[in-house]
C-alpha cells in the first residue's frame, strides 16, 4: 500500500480481509468470545451468533477457532448454501475423514456419525463452525440437528456453532425445525462500535500494523468516522484507509475531519448509511412539528 513508508507501518492497517492478529476485543466482540469458549466447554449442543452485515461475524469465529487447542477437532464452512448431502461431504472434508464420494445421504450420515464415535474414543472433542447461515437450506439445517442426536452421558459428540446475519433468526423460526430451535443453549448478538471503542479501534490496529508514533486520526476525523460507519467495523475500515491516503496525498502525518469527511463522500455504503439517518431526524422533526401545531 502506498502510504505504508510514509506512516511507517510495516503492513496495511485497515485491510478488509478477517485477521486474528487484529482482532479488536471490543465489549460485544469479548462477549460473544466468551461465551463461546464457555458453552462449548461445557458440551453445549447448538451456539448462535447473529450480527449485521460488517460487524465481525467471520473475524471472531476465525479468532475462536485459533484459540482451540489439539484436542479438538474443527469444521469450517463459511459457504453453507448447500445442500444436505454436499454439506455433509464439505464437514467429512473439514474433519479429514475419509469417505466414499458415491454414498447416498443416509450413509455419509452413518458414516460421520462413526467417525464422531471414533474421536470421542480418541478423547477428541469436535465443533462445526457455519457462516452466512442465514442462507442455509432448511433440509440442511435439520441435516445438522440429526447429526448432532448423538451424545455421551456428559456432552455432546459434536457441537455446532451459527454464524449469521439478524435473518437467521427468521429461518430458525420456521415450524419444520423448531427442534433445533430449542437445542440452541447460548447465543449473542454483535453490536457496533462506540464512539470511544472507534478511536480504540484506529489505534489498535495501528499499532498492530507496526505504527509507532502519536495519534493519526484527529478527534474531529474519528468523530466523522464514526457518524458515517455507525461504529460497524468494515465500514471503519474503508473510511480510515481512504482518509489515509487523503493524508498521505497532502504529505501529512495527520488525518483530519477534512480528510474523513471526504473518505465517507466517496464511500456509497457510508453515504447511504448518514441518508438514512438524515431521513429519519427529518421524519422525527416532522412529526414534532404536528405535534405542536396539534397542541397549540
Amino acid at each position: 500500500m502506498i502510504y505504508l513508508s510514509h506512516f511507517g507501518l510495516r503492513e496495511p492497517p485497515f485491510g478488509i480481509t478477517p485477521d486474528t492478529s487484529f482482532f479488536y476485543a471490543c465489549a460485544s466482540s469479548q462477549e460473544a468470545l466468551n461465551t463461546l469458549l464457555v458453552a462449548v466447554a461445557n458440551g453445549e449442543g447448538f451456539l448462535k451468533i447473529t450480527g449485521e452485515v460488517g460487524t465481525g461475524k467471520t473475524l471472531l469465529c476465525r479468532k475462536f477457532l485459533a484459540t482451540l487447542d489439539d484436542n479438538w477437532v474443527s469444521a469450517y464452512v463459511p459457504n453453507p448454501n448447500l445442500e444436505p448431502r454436499t454439506l455433509l461431504l464439505a464437514l467429512a472434508e473439514e474433519m479429514r475423514v475419509k469417505l466414499a464420494s458415491d454414498l447416498d445421504q443416509h450413509h455419509l450420515l452413518k458414516a460421520l456419525t462413526l467417525a464422531l464415535l471414533d474421536f470421542a474414543r480418541q478423547k477428541k472433542r469436535v465443533v462445526v463452525c457455519l457462516d452466512e447461515t442465514q442462507a442455509m437450506p432448511l433440509e440442511s439445517l435439520e441435516t445438522l440437528r440429526l447429526l448432532t442426536n448423538l451424545e455421551t452421558e456428559k456432552r455432546k459428540l459434536v457441537q455446532v456453532i451459527l454464524f449469521g446475519q439478524p435473518e437467521l433468526d427468521e429461518r430458525l423460526a420456521h415450524e419444520s425445525i423448531r427442534q433445533l430451535r430449542q437445542r440452541i443453549t447460548f447465543q449473542h448478538h454483535l453490536g457496533t462500535l462506540t464512539r470511544e471503542e472507534t478511536q480504540y479501534y484506529l489505534a489498535h490496529r495501528l499499532a498492530i500494523a507496526g505504527y509507532l508514533g502519536e495519534g493519526v486520526f484527529a478527534p474531529g476525523a474519528v468523530n466523522r468516522i464514526y457518524r458515517a460507519s455507525r461504529g460497524v467495523p468494515r465500514l471503519v475500515n474503508i473510511l480510515a484507509n481512504k482518509a489515509m491516503m487523503l493524508a498521505y496525498g497532502e504529505g501529512s502525518r495527520r488525518v483530519t475531519a477534512q480528510h474523513a469527511r471526504a473518505a465517507a463522500a466517496d464511500t456509497p455504503a457510508s453515504f447511504a448509511l448518514s441518508r438514512a439517518w438524515l431521513w429519519l431526524a427529518l421524519a422525527c422533526a416532522a412529526f414534532s412539528s404536528i405535534g405542536w401545531m396539534i397542541l397549540r
